[in-house]
């Protein structure tokens, strides 16, 4: 079972008048309604977080890099070598 936090919230009446207009067209509670705007917020709000945008120029550079040759600097042929050899091992 789900353990149920509360949260309490202070606001004028201008806006908990507002909340409870709202809420009342949705057929919800002011609690209901809040829980659902804050949730829904929230979620865009660490979706456009966790995306990156970059330009076209760094996209086409990005792709050209990941479907290019793989061609390992001396730091990484040795590493390769390295583990290489532990796998045989």
């Amino acid at each position: 079972m789900t353990a149920i936090a509360r949260f309490d919230l202070k606001l004028d009446a201008d806006d908990k008048d507002l909340l409870a207009r709202a809420a009342s067209l949705m057929g919800t509670t002011m609690a209901g309604f809040v829980r659902s705007a804050a949730k829904e917020k929230a979620q865009q709000l660490l979706e456009q977080e966790s995306r990156v945008t970059i330009s076209k120029r760094d996209f086409l550079a990005f792709n050209a890099a990941i479907n290019g040759v793989f061609n390992p600097n001396p730091a990484m042929q040795a590493a390769l070598k390295a583990a290489a050899k532990v796998k045989r091992a």
